[in-house]
């Protein structure tokens, strides 16, 4: 057996042990009295009365060891015109100036931190200052509109708030005040006071007494030391959509995150300390925790920080630019980042005027690679083109190509094998493992290995309705896939009603819910179809109140102003379809997954459980009169 099967064996028939020497490579404060237990709500949980501080492992342990002046965080920002290196001694300081920041504001141990920032580097010392004094940070997309805030607020109950006067999206200064503002008047938290970073190309003037500006906050701090966390005390919250539309503030802890993702950066990522590793994601989604945060600086890694996107800041060569400029070594991205570089540069070319050769390797996650691209990217670079697959609940990857443990040869299509620590199984609709090649709903069987989530913030039984009792025995990830005879896993796509728009995950329920509002509709459905760019966008069909005159053209406008306004411009909403009815089942069911494939022109069984058989047909002409369908040949 090669090194990836004897881990991957070790890991399912003895995980105590592996997780046991994989915990012996970070610092303790104190050591675990037992690997493997159960907590008082029946969950497995690892590494039981250790002890150890994320933000120390991070930073201060690195300075201790004489690696001070190692280069921890590079903030490249193209849309401000900004390149900082920050080592790990000043990254330190930093950090523990806004610990202390954070206490003069009363925040202590696991007190909740709501960080609504763009992609500036203060964003990564309050998340690491929130760690340091054992604070729960929970950081919110600044993309999202405020009626989002407004849920995670109500939800977390933060003690404080930091935010900062705006964030860029391309050449567009988004002011984060008003969505701010927007979500303390819709809270029914009696939200707590608010810091806020004033940037240049947008400066607010603070009126309420709530607000805080930043510098006069930081004006009074003074350093403070790590303490001492617990293996299971939280670290911090990601919320992620269901779909209800209620957010699911997933949890994770800090003994099993640190050991995880530490082990992760050399066995799925191949990087060591003084490496430098890019994740283009952003620090409100569970890539930017994990790997553009805590994952490098625990190795030891420098971490790219990038403030832009991958054309118009200011070419589609802006990848090719930072990996050169940077001597990137891994870099990690959604698959959209290249479709869109890929139609603005069918042929490549802006890659000529970049020496790319540090860069080893290419991961993409977020959403399936779609072959198409995994081509054009191997046509280009002469570097591995590595699919892995990975949820916000995980935290890190379940299957992906294991570089430290031996590269093994790659499919189109495929996210390759199981990582150690996960035992993949897949099933039928009745829990059933099914043969080889055949499509089912892809799950794990427990104990899921360290890092993965333990709960659901404030709401348990939301845990366990919404992960463990799909499938008995087994944690449902919501996915549908297959494994071929070399046991290649292919993720096929949700199986629920969450999309994923560009790499965002985001719920019907939630859009829906923004559609529903405007007078004139009665009746809504939004689906996610597939998309060349983005891998999915929102279409909805809404069936109109009687007695309406609203047009559809003005309908439509008006929908995409109200999804922009209530869930963000990330939705991606701009398209609607006004239809006589909605195809239910008889109980009342929508038949969601029907009109999807329908819409993605593939094959479909209208069950007969339908309420009218015909409406299916009505609906599929209607779409084809609005081009939303093409025509067939």
């Amino acid at each position: 057996m090669n090194h990836y099967e004897v881990s991957y064996k070790h890991a399912t028939d003895d995980p105590v042990e592996f997780w046991n020497h994989r915990a012996q490579e970070i610092d303790w404060i104190e050591e675990p009295s037992k690997i493997l237990s159960t907590d008082p709500n029946g969950v497995s949980r690892w590494f039981e009365g250790g002890k150890l501080n994320t933000s120390w492992l991070c930073l201060d342990r690195h300075v201790e060891a004489g690696q001070g002046d190692q280069i921890a965080l590079i903030y490249d920002s193209p849309v401000t015109g900004t390149l900082e290196h920050y080592s790990f001694e000043e990254l330190t300081r930093r950090v523990s100036l806004i610990a202390g920041a954070l206490r003069n504001s009363g925040v202590g141990f696991g007190d909740r931190v709501v960080i609504y920032m763009p992609m500036i580097p203060e964003t990564v010392m309050a998340m690491l200052a929130c760690a340091r004094i054992g604070a729960i940070h929970s950081v919110v997309f600044g993309g999202f509109a405020a009626r989002e805030l407004s849920s995670r607020i109500d939800d977390a109950t933060p003690k404080l708030i930091l935010t900062a006067s705006c964030g860029i999206e391309f050449d567009r200064v988004i002011r984060y005040m008003p969505m701010v503002e927007g979500a303390l008047q819709m809270s029914s938290f009696d939200a707590a006071p608010v810091v806020v970073l004033q940037r240049e190309m947008a400066r607010e003037t603070l009126n309420h007494a709530r607000f805080v500006d930043w510098d006069d906050w930081m004006s009074r701090a003074t350093s403070v030391d790590a303490v001492p966390t617990d293996a299971w005390d939280p670290l911090y919250i990601l919320y992620t959509s269901g779909t209800t539309g209620k957010p699911k503030g997933v949890v994770r802890d800090c003994g099993g995150h640190a050991v995880a993702l530490y082990d992760s950066m050399h066995s799925i990522y191949g990087c060591d300390v003084g490496d430098v590793f890019w994740s283009a994601s952003d620090v409100g989604w569970v890539v930017g925790h994990s790997y553009i945060v805590y994952g490098p600086l625990l190795k030891g890694c420098a971490t790219v920080l990038y403030e832009g996107k991958p054309i118009r800041t200011p070419d589609a060569g802006a990848i090719w630019r930072v990996i050169s400029q940077h001597s990137v070594k891994t870099f990690f991205v959604a698959p959209t980042a290249f479709r869109a570089v890929r139609k603005e540069d069918p042929d490549c070319s802006q890659l000529k005027r970049y020496d790319i050769e540090c860069l080893d390797y290419l991961f993409v996650a977020g959403e399936r690679l779609d072959p198409p691209t995994w081509y054009w990217l191997k046509e280009h670079l002469n570097v591995p083109i590595i699919d892995h697959w990975w949820q916000t609940e995980t935290g890190w990857s379940i299957c992906g190509n294991m570089v430290g443990m031996g590269l093994r040869e790659t499919k189109p299509g495929s996210v390759t094998l199981p990582v150690p620590g996960y035992d993949l199984r897949v099933v039928d609709d009745a829990g059933i493992e099914i043969p080889t090649g055949q499509t089912g709903n892809v799950v794990l069987k427990p104990p899921l290995p360290p890092g993965t989530l333990t709960t659901v913030w404030g709401d348990h039984d939301r845990f366990v309705s919404s992960y463990w009792n799909q499938f008995s025995g087994y944690y449902a990830t919501g996915d549908g896939g297959y494994r071929d005879e070399d046991g290649f896993v292919y993720i096929m796509g949700r199986v629920d009603d969450v999309m994923n728009v560009a790499g965002h995950r985001l719920s019907s329920g939630e859009l829906e819910e923004a559609v529903a509002s405007h007078p004139a509709v009665a009746e809504c459905v939004v689906i996610g179809v597939h998309d060349e760019l983005k891998g999915q966008v929102p279409i909805g069909l809404t069936v109109l109140q009687d007695g309406s005159n609203v047009s559809a053209e003005t309908l439509q406008q008006d929908l995409v102003e109200i999804v922009r306004r209530d869930v963000g411009a990330i939705a991606n909403f701009k398209c609607n379809c006004v239809v006589e009815q909605l195809p239910k089942t008889r109980s009342g069911k929508i038949l969601r997954q029907v009109l999807r494939k329908m819409v993605d022109g593939e094959p479909y069984t209208v069950p007969s459980t339908i309420d009218d058989p015909e409406i299916i047909e009505r609906i599929r002409e209607k779409l084809l009169e609005q081009g939303i369908l093409a025509k067939p040949n």
